[in-house]
């Protein structure tokens, strides 16, 4: 898991995206930190096309979005 730095009073926060599994924990492959949230769920859609082929409904794959705390908070839940 790629750790977030935690916000630095005074100074801007930089969201970072990062996509999670069924049950909201990093994805086991997809593990890394995506700049937007478009990028995050492009590389998300690629895998799993490839994985599963694009017919395959629901994608059990979820975004969550780095806060100024250091937390993340959940942007789009898994199958959703």
């Amino acid at each position: 898991m790629v750790p977030v730095r935690p916000h630095r009073p005074g100074g801007p926060h930089e969201r970072h995206y990062r996509l999670v599994d069924g049950q909201g924990s990093p994805h086991p492959v997809l593990d890394d930190l995506y700049d937007s949230l478009d990028a995050a769920w492009a590389e998300a859609m690629g895998w799993w096309h490839d994985q599963f082929g694009a017919g395959q409904e629901p994608v059990e794959i979820g975004i969550e979005v780095s806060t100024a705390s250091g937390d993340w908070r959940t942007l789009r839940f898994p199958g959703g």
